[in-house]
Parts: C-alpha cells; structure tokens; sequence
C-alpha cells in the first residue's frame, strides 16, 4: 500500500480520510488520484471546490471531501501551510477526529498515541474478552484506554503498525489463525471458545428506504438539462442533482400526471420521453430507490429557484451521487441526437 511508512503528514491524512468507511481496494486509486493532482496541501487547499469533488465522485461519504476541502484551508490560514505536529492541534482541523490525530501523531512524529482502527479493536476484545459493543460509546472508551496503556512510547510508530497489521493478517475477522497465533495461550477468548462471538458489537438501526424520482428536464434546442447542486443537511452535499421528487406515489404517475406537474412548475410546455427502471442505492443507513424521468421542455429562459441550465455536452464535468452519474454515463450528449 503506498501510504504504509508514509512520513509525511499530507499524505497520511489523505490516506486516512480516503479509507474512512472504504475499501484499500478501492481506495488505493483515488489516493494515488489526490496525490498526482495535489502533492501538497497548499495545492488541495486552493483547488476549486467543483473539481475536487468530481475527483471524489464514486467514493461516497462526501462529507468527508467537504471537510478535506476544510481541513486544507485550516493547514493553509491557521498553520503557515505547515502540518500541526501535535495530537491537540491535529484535532482541531476538520472532520479529524481521535483515529485520525492519533495516525498522523504517530506515525509522522512518532508521538505516543494509540492508533485504534478495527483490527486493533478486534485483537483486544478477543485477547482481553471484553464484551462491550465496540460500536458503543463505553466499549471504544474502554478499548482505546487498553490500548493507549499497552503503548511502546518509544516505538509509537512501529508498535501502531504491528498491531493493526497483526489484527489484519492473523487476528483475522473470519477464520482467525489461532493455531499460528503467538499470543494464544494468553488469549482469553480462545480460551473460552468464544473468538467467533468477539468482538461484539451494537444491534444496528434499521435503513430507512426513500424513493428519489429524477425529472431529467432537457431543453434539447438548446443542448441544455435542469440541474442544481444539493444543499447542506442531507445526503450527497455540494454534489448535482436532476429535479427531485422524493415520493413513491411519484413513481406511479402515468405520463399526463407527470407532464401536468411540469408544465405548472416550469410554465412551459413539456413532455416525458422516457423513465428508467428503479435502481438502487445503498448507503450506511438508507437504502435510496432511483427512477430517472427523462422530459424535454422549451425553457423557460429562468430556471426555477435554485436551478440552472448546465450543458448536457458538459454533464461529466460535474460531481453527481452514483447513481446519477451512472445515468449520465449511459446517455450522455448523444441522447440528444433522439429528438
């Protein structure tokens, strides 16, 4: 992995935000994007925000990029453009909570804070048989304080290391290396049979299901589509979006429904050429069912509040949510060739 021995602390922050409920696998690229496009922090912090975002697109968690944008310009304005090389300073840039001040304490200062990610959580609630849910308030207090005691000070950043690469490789979640394991005939779980039980964790809240039916609105004379970017408060931030109607009635509206609905919002002629099938977005807690209502319409000239006619040949520039980038991808410019 390209950030493993990574000293510099730009680059282990970047590292430590792209993997944030992501993948190595799929966060290996997008690391290795970020570090060709802004080798520095200056250079993130000065980007423009559209272009960051779309570098962004398909990673998901796009709070996480709207606090990178953050986080540089706090580097930049509050740090001389100079890293903050301690774990109070590091915690006060944004979206850097204790795992990630604690990383880049450690292993680009080698200061002694306990990097606490879930392999490290895993490896002590089996070894020590703590039972607490490591999802828990209690149980990440109780676990984090095991760990920062069993800390080699003067090894912060080799001890941080072995221990995560340790719970990854044979502390494993799913068929653990017991039988190799150099800390077995210490291991109080495996003493009590119960590795496969541990580490526990919360009883997770169930996903709430929404339907979003997009109204591509085109002006093809024009080359144009409808399109705004998503405010604060909800999923996907700063990122673009087709009309919204977030309604399951909507999804069922016959043609004539849908073109009367459009004509008295827009106060113009429109008419609906197409709809996509439902496809589904999963996200941590919702489960996001999409249709895409694909209409044309002559203007009007001002778009509706908040809106704004965007190239359609353009479209790919944007930052979109995945699924609508998956739409775009599949029609495109060329869609206009239809009308």
């Amino acid at each position: 992995m390209p950030w493993k021995g990574e000293t510099d602390p730009y680059k282990i922050w970047l590292s430590e935000v792209i993997l944030q409920q992501t993948q190595v696998a799929q966060g290996w690229a997008y690391y290795l994007r970020f570090v060709a496009q802004y080798p520095t922090v200056q250079h993130l912090a000065i980007a423009p925000h559209g272009e960051v975002y779309k570098l962004w697109e398909g990673l998901g968690y796009y709070s996480r990029c709207k606090n990178l944008l953050a986080a540089a310009q706090q580097v930049t304005k509050e740090f001389g453009g100079v890293f903050p090389n301690t774990y109070a300073q590091l915690l006060q840039l944004k979206g850097v909570g204790a795992y990630t001040a604690a990383a880049i304490a450690s292993f680009a200062f080698g200061l002694p804070h306990a990097v606490v990610d879930g392999n490290v959580l895993r490896l002590l609630s089996r070894f020590f048989y703590i039972t607490l849910p490591i999802d828990s308030t209690e149980g990440k207090q109780v676990l984090t304080s095991m760990a920062q005691a069993l800390m080699v000070t003067n090894q912060a950043a080799a001890y941080n290391q072995a221990i995560m690469d340790f719970g990854a490789t044979v502390c494993k979640p799913k068929q653990p290396l017991c039988g190799e394991c150099v800390f077995s005939h210490n291991c109080q779980a495996l003493a009590k049979q119960t590795v496969q039980l541990l580490p526990a964790k919360a009883k997770k809240a169930a996903k709430k299901t929404r339907w979003f039916c997009y109204l591509v609105v085109r002006w093809p004379a024009k080359g144009l589509v409808l399109a705004r970017q998503r405010g604060p408060g909800d999923v996907w931030e700063n990122l673009w979006e087709y009309a919204l109607l977030e309604d399951a009635a909507a999804f069922d509206w016959t043609d004539a429904d849908m073109e009367a609905y459009l004509n008295q919002w827009l106060g113009t002629q429109a008419r609906v050429l197409y709809r996509t099938p439902v496809a589904t977005q999963q996200l941590t807690h919702q489960s996001i069912h999409c249709r895409f209502v694909v209409c044309e319409a002559k203007g009007p000239k001002k778009p509706p509040l908040g809106f704004e006619w965007i190239p359609m040949a353009n479209v790919e520039d944007r930052a979109w949510p995945r699924s609508i980038a998956s739409f775009n991808t599949q029609t495109g410019p060329q869609a206009f060739t239809l009308f």
